[in-house]
């Protein structure tokens, strides 16, 4: 056993010492990387993953789940803080069945269960009371904290208090509630207004002027006023001022832009706003018969009278008459004759009733102006610009003010008015954007130099470190050829035999053989043969 030891030793030795640096270093790289392979494996397989079991819970809390664990000999960790407890992560979903079918974690808030659990005789209004407004504190609490976005929620409510009399005015309640969001968290409008309803909803005589929401961070969620989407506030109002005027603004740049050229064109657009929300009422009355400015004729009633007769007294008004009626008639006789005639109409006509009842938009565009600067073809000449391109821009701009104008405004304007309200300016663009070629770098030529110096002595370095292995191993060749050399010269080589080989020859060769090689098995042979002689 030793001496197979010992030879596989000097075989190992001599296999080493036979190879060459860059294999002995790819041999010495592979077995260490497997090392380290197998170490991290056998680390990553034995070690134990933990994850919180609760969080964000009082340290006497912690406490307790802290000795119900170490009565069930479950390995665990306490985070820093004290607040949040840490276990294997194989057996989570065991330890929290378990601790939740003995009550933990127990935050100490009373929910709608206390009542059934707890009620009794006993309990006074006041408590009864007290126990009701915390149970709908931690209701309302649990439903908040379902939204997205949001940890925790804490709710302070204030319940209205009835009056001792019928005639007494009942208080409103509020709210006073403060969320744990996410960092960096934002609501939407939509969001918001969905959160104040719920609020708003879950308590009697609850308006929303009557909660405040805020975060941790102190951010207020006030709720925007929906009575006029428009000018509800300052900043709204100019976000819609704005908001047309970059419109309108990039309407007439990219339409002169294709015109004249994107960089020949500067547009700038003001408007006057007016969001005044108007709502009236319009009771009109018109003809049937606008050209005769008549109506239809409901019912006609008609009256002739006369007389005629030579009784004194000629001339007079007719008794009961007017004079100046045109429907009555007057002749005055001779000789005392005399006629009277009276003709009367009443006609009743039907006319058109209208009734509105009109909403004007919240918005309307009162005034507006529109400052165009063009550079000419030429830049320097400003009478390369054809006078026919300068009316056609002036009849665009003009038909963008007549059209997006208020109607009734737009009905008053005359060419004198709108010819202010455009102006057109011919100038070169000094201030205007230009478009800056890439730089072609130049590297100067002792750049070029020093890098055909240092290829050169790379290109001299590979070339004596490849004589040299060549010399190298040319060297170690003559040396295992010398080495072979005084091996064979050391061999004594028999002279040969050229007498034919028998049986009895090849059989004396192999004893010759088996008692240099194995004397001591060649002794037991001759033994025996001596023994059976």
């Amino acid at each position: 056993m030793k001496e197979r030891l010992t030879k596989l030793r000097a075989d190992l030795k001599a296999f080493w010492e036979s190879r060459t640096k860059n294999q002995k270093t790819i041999y010495i790289a592979t077995t260490a990387g497997m090392i380290i392979l197998a170490v991290f494996l056998t680390v990553t397989m034995s070690r134990t993953t933990y994850v919180t079991l609760y969080s964000e819970v009082s340290p006497s809390e912690i406490g307790r789940i802290k000795e119900v664990l170490d009565g069930q000999g479950v390995p665990y960790l306490v985070e820093p803080g004290g607040t949040a407890i840490s276990v294997p992560e194989k057996q989570l979903d065991n330890l929290r069945v378990s601790l939740a079918a003995e009550g933990f974690p127990d935050s100490g808030l009373i929910d709608y269960s206390f009542f059934s659990d707890n009620a009794g005789f006993g309990t006074t209004d006041n408590e009864f009371n007290m126990i009701k407004l915390a149970a709908m504190q931690t209701e309302l609490a649990n439903l908040i904290k379902g939204i997205e976005g949001i940890k925790d929620a804490k709710v302070m409510l204030t319940l209205p208090t009835e009056g001792i009399f019928v005639n007494d005015t009942t208080s409103e309640a509020s709210a006073a509630i403060m969320l744990k969001t996410n960092p960096g968290q934002s609501f939407s409008e939509q969001q918001i207004t969905s959160l104040y309803n719920l609020v708003s909803k879950s308590l009697p005589n609850l308006s929303n002027e009557n909660i405040v929401i805020q975060n941790q961070y102190f951010e207020y969620f006030d709720l925007k006023d929906s009575g006029n989407s428009y000018g509800a506030s300052v900043t709204d109002q100019m976000g819609v001022k704005k908001t047309i005027e970059r419109d309108l603004q990039r309407q007439v740049q990219m339409m002169l832009g294709t015109l004249m050229g994107q960089d020949k064109v500067v547009v700038s657009v003001t408007t006057d706003i007016d969001f005044k929300k108007e709502q009236r009422e319009e009771n009109l009355v018109t003809p049937v018969d606008p050209e005769n400015m008549e109506g239809i004729a409901l019912s006609v009633q008609r009256i002739t009278e006369s007389f005629s007769g030579t009784n004194p007294a000629v001339g007079g008004t007719p008794e009961g008459e007017d004079p100046t009626d045109n429907r009555t008639t007057y002749v005055e006789g001779e000789g005392g004759d005399g006629d009277y005639e009276r003709l009367e109409e009443t006609i009743n006509n039907e006319v058109n009733r209208i009734r509105k009842d009109i909403v004007e938009s919240p918005y309307k565009i009162s005034n507006i102006g529109i400052q165009v600067m063009i550079e000419p073809p030429t830049a320097d000449d400003p009478t390369s610009l054809a006078p026919e391109v300068r009316q056609d821009v002036e009849r665009i701009l003009e038909t963008i003010v007549r059209t997006s104008l208020d109607t009734e405004v737009a009905g008053e304007l005359t060419e004198e008015i709108l010819a202010e309200k455009i102006a057109v300016s011919v100038q070169p663009l000094k201030g205007k954007n230009v478009i800056f070629e890439d730089a072609k770098t130049n590297i100067p030529w002792w750049v070029y130099l020093i890098g055909g110096v240092l290829l050169l002595a790379i290109i001299v370095l590979v070339v004596l470190f490849l004589r040299k292995r060549r010399n190298e191993a040319e060297m170690e060749e003559e040396l295992a050829e010398e080495h072979a050399q005084t091996q064979l010269d050391s061999v004594q080589v028999d002279d040969i035999n050229l007498e034919q080989e028998t049986e009895a020859t090849a059989r004396r060769k192999q004893l010759e053989k088996m008692a240099k090689d194995k004397p001591e098995e060649f002794a037991k042979l001759l033994r025996t043969w001596i023994t059976k002689e």
